[in-house]
Parts: structure tokens; C-alpha cells; sequence
């Protein structure tokens, strides 16, 4: 097992108590990328599957874009640390020339496609639970995208169900993206970064990098120089929302 911090361990079993992300019986697809964020999440559910007094089963599956990226390196690791892990392959760099909108973000669109096959791996081999590894500092960004770019006041929930069924948890949903990456480097964690984004291939063509997330990221860099407990602020502020105090027309008939 690698040297998990105890504030990491901590941070996931209180989202885990907080929200009942995870239950007895239940059966848990992890979306695994290799990088960082869920590299950490893939061993920080294996201990709890060790540790935890209830049985739960857990798989890591990685998707593959179909460009010929290479998984063997994190398939031994899970392979090593006895982490269930399975490549899945897909056409979805492929088809992507043909359904991709001109001048969209291949972010969003790769992003759809993957969570779409991800939901169909579970369906069809009963899992009851998809994993995925948003942290806070994702929530806080997204909550601000959303809040300059969007004007709705929305973030990512700790869990909710999908159209199709299957009920989506982020046990990360209270740690800092920090702590995953120096839990990386402590651990000499070789992560997979951007060299199997597709993005990277389609850079060339009319396709749209994003840049709002990294403007967000910036912002809250700034701001949380001046007020280092900025987000300590708003974790607690994303569970006290009086919505009474916006400009929501109620229905009274």
C-alpha cells in the first residue's frame, strides 16, 4: 500500500460519512485516467475496501480514446497494489472528426463521451456506483465558471443519479488539489498527464482549447493569497444556500 497522508484519509472518510457515498453491497466502477487525482482515489478505495466495516466491490476501468495510447505502466501498478483494473477501448477519437461541433470545446465533448461509455461499462456489468475523482479545488472552479461565464450558481455534488441510472460519487469531493499532488510526489506516483488527451492531436484543427477553467484557477489563486481561508469558506458555504435570498419567482399558485 502506498504512504496515504492521514489528512487525505481523513478527508474521504468524512465525505464518505457525510453523504453515504458508499454503502454495503455496493458495487463501484472507479474512472481511472492514471492521472493524479484518480490514481489517488483508486488506492485511497482500495484501503477503504480493506479497512471500512462494511464489503463493498471495486473495479478500475481506464477508457481508451482508440489512438493507440499505451496503459501497461498503469495497469502493472494497479496490478501491483491489487487494484481490479480493465482497459476498455472505444472509437471515440475516431468518430469525434464527424460529430465534434465546429468551434466546440473538445474538453466538454470528450468529457460527455467518456462519462457516456463509462455509464454503459456499469449498466451492463451491474455496478450500482461510478466513481470519479473531482476534488474541491474542481468544485470551486466550477462554481465560479459557472457563476462569470454561465450566470447560474451551480457546482458539482458530492453524488447524484444519472439519466441513466446510475448514481455518480466524488469521495474526493472535500480534498485540495494539492493534497494530490504532493501525495504524487511522495509516493513517486508516475501519473498519466496530458499525452493522451485528445485534445492534444486535434490542436491543429478548428477545435476550441478551453480557457475558462484556467482563468478560474487563476482568480481563486489570487484570491486566495489575500484570504488563505477562501476555500475553508466556501466548503462551508456550499452547505448553507439560502435560496430564499435570490431573485427565484416562486409559484404560489
Amino acid at each position: 500500500m502506498i504512504n496515504l497522508s492521514k489528512k487525505l484519509i481523513r478527508e474521504v472518510a468524512k465525505a464518505n460519512a457525510k453523504f453515504s457515498l458508499i454503502k454495503d453491497n455496493d458495487k463501484v466502477l472507479l474512472g481511472l485516467s492514471g492521472g493524479k487525482d484518480s490514481l489517488a482515489l483508486a488506492h485511497l478505495l482500495k484501503r477503504m475496501q480493506v479497512h471500512a466495516p462494511f464489503k463493498f466491490e471495486l473495479k478500475a476501468v481506464t477508457l481508451s480514446y482508440g489512438m493507440g495510447e499505451d496503459y501497461t505502466k498503469l495497469h502493472n501498478h494497479c496490478k501491483e497494489y491489487g487494484i481490479d483494473h480493465e482497459v476498455i477501448d472505444s472509437n471515440i477519437y475516431e468518430i469525434s472528426g464527424d460529430t465534434i461541433r465546429k468551434n466546440s470545446s473538445f474538453c466538454s465533448y470528450f468529457s460527455r463521451m467518456r462519462r457516456g461509455a463509462l455509464y454503459t461499462y456499469a449498466l451492463e456489468n451491474n455496478f450500482n456506483k461510478l466513481a470519479i475523482a473531482h476534488h474541491l479545488d474542481d468544485a470551486v472552479e466550477s462554481f465560479f465558471m459557472n457563476f462569470i461565464y454561465n450566470g447560474s450558481l451551480r457546482s458539482l455534488a458530492p453524488k447524484y443519479k444519472s439519466k441513466r441510472g446510475v448514481e455518480v460519487i466524488r469521495p474526493l469531493i472535500f480534498v485540495r488539489e494539492r493534497q494530490l499532488r504532493e501525495n504524487a510526489i511522495t509516493n513517486e506516483l508516475e501519473v498519466i498527464g496530458n499525452e493522451f488527451c485528445p485534445g492534444m492531436k486535434l490542436s491543429e484543427k478548428n477545435v476550441k482549447f478551453p480557457h475558462a477553467r484556467e482563468e478560474a484557477k487563476q482568480l481563486l489563486a489570487n484570491l486566495e493569497k489575500e484570504n488563505p481561508k477562501l476555500f475553508t469558506s466556501l466548503k462551508t458555504a456550499f452547505e448553507n444556500i439560502h435560496t430564499d435570498s435570490f431573485f427565484v419567482v416562486k409559484d404560489n399558485g
